[in-house]
């Protein structure tokens, strides 16, 4: 089973970011949303995954990094067990002020679970 994270898991284009935010919303946490498009691409032969961490609700570019470093570990071993799809996580919610180390793990136990709702 590979669980790596190449070019291809991963949404290049505007068009694909929008047709999967236009689609329907799969999963909601307290920090994040989930979405996919209402009709899977075609040429998907593993799911895909696309990141938006807007700077109003992560102010500091280090939180911004860790957030994205921590969903994609998480993406990349959950990657095999998810239906192929385009998948968009997106940052909805001012991040709170604690330290980098609670962060990491209030972040991987929400998109854990929001990626086990996924399937």
């Amino acid at each position: 089973m590979r669980t790596d994270y190449p070019a291809s898991a991963r949404l290049h284009r505007p068009s694909e970011y929008a047709s999967a935010l236009k689609g329907r919303r799969i999963a909601r946490g307290a920090l994040f949303v989930v979405n996919t498009p209402r009709q899977s691409s075609a040429s998907a032969d593993s799911a895909r995954l696309g990141l938006i961490i807007p700077k109003r609700l992560a102010t500091r570019a280090v939180t911004r990094n860790t957030i994205k470093r921590v969903i994609r570990e998480a993406f990349r071993l959950q990657r095999p067990l998810l239906p192929p799809n385009d998948f968009v996580v997106r940052l909805h919610t001012k991040v709170p002020d604690v330290s980098l180390r609670q962060l990491r793990v209030l972040v991987r136990t929400e998109i854990d679970s929001l990626f086990q709702k996924a399937r």
